[in-house]
């Protein structure tokens, strides 16, 4: 299993709902890096969405669907 970036976020708690809405969808995801940025600041330092290499296109696609 090969993970991938789908999104880099600059808000933890949007990472998580992002993450959830991935989850909901059957999609595994993982956020990497949220640890450093409580530390330094969500505005600087992004949270990595990140998901399965096989589920990266239906993961974008739901993503922007949902920001559209």
């Amino acid at each position: 299993m090969a993970l991938v970036v789908v999104e880099t976020l600059f808000d933890r708690v949007a990472g998580e709902i992002a993450r959830g809405r991935l989850e909901a969808a059957g999609i595994a995801a993982a956020l990497f890096d949220g640890g450093i940025a409580s530390i330094i600041g969500s505005g600087v330092s992004g949270v990595r969405l990140m998901v399965d290499a096989d589920d990266e296109a239906a993961a974008k696609a739901l993503l922007a669907d949902l920001a559209g």
